[in-house]
């Protein structure tokens, strides 16, 4: 990954294009709406593809391949619910010191959990962050042993103490 992904400061460079960091990616207007209308509203029903389809006027191979695709370049990382802490499982955040020389191979390691929705990096000696969501507290604390186990550094364990709200859906297209 490179630095001007894993920063992510998005930018618009003009008609169809988003600019990461001054590096242009051609994105398509199926693509720039499902970016950026769906990430809140996702529709809950038995089949949410095949909704979107229909409320975008395309087939819902197209939704699901557009979707993928979109995945497959990194624009995003997954397509799915995010819960409230603590209310479905228990969950933490956590966070490595990694060697510089060593981090993208124990972020994939890290990744490579299950139970773990997504890592970053970020610029403190605590250089890589995760989160665990797990079935049950139990679950997690084996996973964050696990985790030290594989890499043999030791897991910052930072579990939630007093929750906030953050909306994190960005409006990327005015």
């Amino acid at each position: 990954m490179t630095d001007e992904l894993k920063h992510g400061a998005a930018q618009k460079s003009g008609a169809g294009q988003v600019s990461l960091l001054g590096a242009g990616f051609d994105l398509t207007a199926l693509e720039k709406c499902l970016l950026n209308e769906y990430q809140r509203g996702f529709p809950l029903c038995a089949e949410p593809f095949a909704e979107i389809a229909a409320q975008l006027g395309v087939a819902e191979a197209e939704v699901i391949q557009t979707l993928e695709s979109l995945q497959r370049r990194g624009f995003i990382s997954r397509v799915g619910p995010v819960f409230a802490p603590q209310r479905a499982g228990a969950s933490t955040l956590a966070a490595l010191a990694v060697p510089e020389e060593r981090l993208d191979s124990v972020a994939s390691l890290v990744s490579a959990f299950t139970e773990v929705n997504h890592n970053y990096q970020r610029e403190h000696a605590w250089n890589l962050w995760f989160v665990v969501t797990a079935p049950d507290q139990q679950r997690v604390e084996q996973v964050l042993a696990d985790i030290e186990s594989a890499t043999g550094l030791a897991v910052l364990n930072l579990p939630l103490e007093r929750a906030f709200y953050i909306d994190l859906g960005f409006p990327l297209w005015c």
